[in-house]
């Protein structure tokens, strides 16, 4: 007689599920997968190359009575304490996923920001925006959450590293949607990034993190070589042998002081450029076509890049805003610096993104590590007094598309931008290199985009703050710097990052290096 088997049925991976904009997920499974008793998705996106949009999905599909298994991704915790708790500064993502990394693994530390918690840093920026009066400290850029809690919260990255799922897990665990883990382009939302903020910094605080905020770091401390602590501008030093320089790319009084103490750095090729600006329906049209108007389909983005192969240079779109603002982010009183955001439901009547020309840090100024801050500063205050001549001092000097390429002033075109806009000849302002490579461009992406150039588009400016211009050179095996024992540089400030992913990422990779040298 034969024995009877008990098989056990396993999940079932199933990819490029094409699913129409009046069809359901369901539907699909129903004949892909029948008789399957719960799914997951791993991946979705939505294909709009052709004359109707579908959307794609990657779905696990589970058997009746089985529950797909929750991965919460655990950390091993070290097994020595630290003699002394490794120092963050910033708590932008680079140095909030630090500091979150380390405390998972059992070890604590201090975080120092001299900006304030979220809530009091939106005061001081809704107030520079109405008014234009700058807080040195509490701005876009400088606070809690750093420059990504202002730019959309958009969680794109093109890089790749098994610690993204770590990343977009705990963020979800702070109260970020779920979603983020499937969506080939998630985003938080500025309005929801900022609820997403306060919780982990209670977890961090319950778990051996002391914050300080409101607390500026005046300049790392080194002893023969090695790094020994802090100098917090109040006057007071903090010893520690780790330092985790995790301080945004618009810090640039601590580099300064790091070229000072002889810290190995180095010129980096960033980009430079404008904002342009279309009201969204437009971009839908062009996207989306027919189906523009369509309910599951929201606010269309889009990516366009164009590179010269004699000359190497790139110029591409950046923080690609759908349905968002265009907002002013400097941190300086003389400049003017322009930036996007969107919030969750990206419902602005406007979509906004950086259009921005790639420059070659050696051959545009050699060795010298601060040309690039020194361009970036002269184009911000450029922007700054084109708008005081026109008897303006938050505004945004502007210039519609068209007239950017007719290359004279016309009639402002209305804005998201809470600062306001005034009328300026951006065509002008960049060097000349620069506007016409951007000219040149815009000509290309509406071959691509056709409607691209349009009578309702404008460009704001000037856009500066794409990465950090200067690399603290680390070693790649150790994330230490090359010159400074102990000085572990991170993140966007640090030339290593671009964005809130790869931020974070950065941050715990960092992390993880600093619990290899305790566990020594």
């Amino acid at each position: 007689m034969g024995s009877r088997l008990n098989w056990k049925r396993v999940s079932s991976l199933i990819d490029q599920i094409k699913v129409g904009l009046d069809e359901t997920l369901e539907e699909q499974l129903a004949w892909l997968a029948p008789g399957y008793g719960t799914y997951r998705i791993l991946k979705k996106s939505i294909d709009a190359r052709q004359q109707v949009p579908y959307w794609v999905y990657r779905v696990e599909t589970f058997p009746p009575g089985e529950t797909p298994s929750v991965n919460s991704f655990p950390v091993d915790r070290v097994k020595k304490t630290p003699k002394e708790r490794p120092i963050i500064i910033g708590a932008g993502p680079a140095g909030l996923f630090a500091a979150l990394r380390l405390v998972e693994r059992g070890i604590p530390c201090l975080l120092f920001e001299q900006g304030s918690e979220a809530s009091q840093r939106m005061k001081s920026i809704a107030a520079y925006w109405r008014y234009g009066n700058l807080s040195k400290t509490n701005n876009v850029c400088f606070g809690e959450g750093g420059a990504g809690l202002y730019s959309d919260g958009k969680l794109i990255t093109r890089i790749k590293s098994p610690h993204i799922p770590y990343v977009l897990n705990r963020l979800v665990k702070f109260g970020a949607p779920e979603e983020i883990q499937y969506l080939s382009n998630p985003h938080v939302g500025s309005d929801k990034i900022r609820k997403v903020i306060p919780p982990m910094r209670e977890f961090l605080k319950q778990n051996g993190c002391e914050i300080f905020f409101d607390t500026a770091v005046e300049k790392v401390v080194f002893r023969n070589g090695k790094t020994s602590g802090v100098l917090l501008k109040e006057g007071k030093t903090i010893s520690s042998n780790t330092v985790v320089l995790a301080t945004g790319h618009s810090s640039v009084d601590i580099l300064h002081h790091l070229f000072t103490d002889s810290v190995y750095m180095e010129g980096k090729s960033f980009a430079i450029g404008l904002r342009v600006e279309h009201p969204q329906k437009e971009i839908n049209r062009i996207q989306y076509k027919s189906y523009a108007e369509h309910p599951s389909l929201g606010a269309a983005n889009y990516r366009l890049a164009r590179h010269d192969k004699k000359t190497g240079i790139g110029v591409y779109s950046f923080c690609m805003c759908p349905g968002g603002y265009v907002i002013s982010s400097g941190t300086d009183d003389d400049g003017i610096v322009s930036n996007g955001m969107s919030n969750y439901k990206r419902n602005s009547p406007f979509a906004n993104a950086a259009i921005v020309v790639s420059v070659d840090y050696e051959k545009s100024f050699g060795k010298d590590v601060f040309s690039g801050l020194m361009l970036r500063k002269e184009l911000e205050q450029k922007a700054k007094a084109a708008v005081v001549a026109k008897g303006g001092n938050k505004q945004f000097p502007s210039q519609s598309v068209l007239g950017f390429l007719d290359r004279k002033e016309v009639d402002l075109l209305p804005s998201s931008s809470p600062s306001g806009c005034i009328p300026a000849r951006l065509d002008t302002l960049l060097p000349s290199e620069i506007s016409r490579k951007l000219a040149d461009a815009l000509e290309t992406f509406s071959r691509t985009m056709p409607g691209f150039i349009s009578p309702h588009a404008q460009l704001l400016g000037v856009e500066t703050r794409t990465s950090c211009p200067i690399r603290v050179v680390r070693n790649a095996d150790n994330f230490q710097s090359i010159s400074h024992e102990g000085l572990y540089p991170a993140g966007e400030g640090a030339g290593y990052a671009g964005g809130i992913t790869s931020a974070a990422v950065d941050g715990v990779r960092i992390a993880d290096a600093i619990a290899i040298t305790i566990e020594g």
